[in-house]
């Protein structure tokens, strides 16, 4: 008897009443454990949107493209954590994503070592275990006076472009970025990772049998199929970049001045929200909701996004 034939005879058996009571029990269970998720999630937004009501109705959309935030003149604008949230996180993914999927091929592919491999496999996973308020400090005490010669060497020479206009003097934008990288790249490495565990070898010998060698075999056959889960992690990070707080309070200079340049200070929503809301009062915490619902909807989004990038990769490939 093949396993088709089973999985007939199996189905077209009859079911005894345990296994009733325990297949609908399980399914019931299963719906339970989901709604209560989304009871969570529309409860969170609910108690955001409610608290936010008095900002959104005396601001209105300028919120979203003003940069004054002054608790004693009660005038308030969010652009500035909005562009540093949005900078940070797509400029950290823009770096990140090379490094993870290129170490993810490292590990999976048999390009090194084995023994190697396995140290690298471990340190990726060590790197996602350190907590982000260890990676701040190793960030203000290491990481940014290391790096600002370099930053200082960029402004010299292409400081005449917005974006690197300011001379870099101690926390910024530009030291949140890297620590978001550095932040994100063990989630992309191992979502890369198993994602290229699970393309069949049958593609890969295929590929060899017809003369091919690794690195066409790479880039034609096997990324292509592993795709829609890379592009999943990869979308998976940059939700996470964007809601990053404590590593980022603590590198990025916390101003509310706006600056196009990434080597001055900057804010994010998150940092805005982990430094302000102790000691908010009156408007000011309705602004920090609305600032709040902003995050949230533009997370919303990316995993929206996330899932339609996925399942349209998925389809093609």
């Amino acid at each position: 008897m093949n396993r088709r034939e089973s999985e007939i005879r199996y189905k077209l058996r009859k079911r005894t009443a345990s296994e009733r009571t325990l297949d609908n029990g399980f399914k019931n269970f299963s719906l339970g454990m989901a709604s209560i998720v989304a009871i969570l999630l529309f409860s969170i937004l609910i108690v955001i949107f409610r608290g936010s009501i008095e900002s959104i109705a005396k601001y209105g959309l300028s919120f979203l493209i003003t940069s004054d935030w002054n608790p004693v003149d009660d005038a308030y604008g969010a652009f500035t954590a909005i562009y540093g949230t949005l900078i940070t996180s797509i400029v950290a993914l823009l770096i990140a994503v090379p490094l993870g999927v290129g170490t993810a091929i490292f590990i999976t592919e048999n390009i090194i070592p084995k023994n190697i491999r396995s140290i690298l496999s471990v340190m990726v996973e060590l790197l996602a275990a350190i907590p982000s308020v260890v990676l701040g400090l190793w960030a203000i005490f290491i990481m940014e006076p290391f790096l600002r010669p370099f930053l200082i060497s960029i402004n010299s020479f292409l400081g005449w472009l917005p974006i690197f206009n300011t001379t870099p003097v101690g926390p910024g934008v530009a030291p949140a970025i890297i620590i978001l990288a550095i932040m994100i790249l063990p989630i992309i490495t191992s979502i890369s990772r198993d994602s290229l565990n699970q393309v069949p070898n049958k593609l890969r010998e295929g590929a060899y049998a017809i003369g091919a060698s690794r690195w066409p075999t790479i880039f034609n056959i096997i990324l292509p199929a592993a795709i829609s889960g890379i592009a999943g992690g990869v979308l998976l990070a940059l939700g996470r970049a964007m809601g990053e707080t404590m590593a980022v309070t603590m590198i990025i200079g916390n101003s509310n001045n706006f600056s196009w340049s990434i080597f001055a200070p900057g804010n994010t929503i998150a940092a805005m929200l982990a430094n302000q809301f102790g000691e908010a009062d009156g408007n000011q915490v309705s602004s920090l909701m609305y600032a709040a619902l902003i995050l949230m909807i533009l997370t919303l989004v990316v995993n929206v996004f996330a899932q339609l990038i996925v399942k349209r990769l998925r389809l093609k490939y």
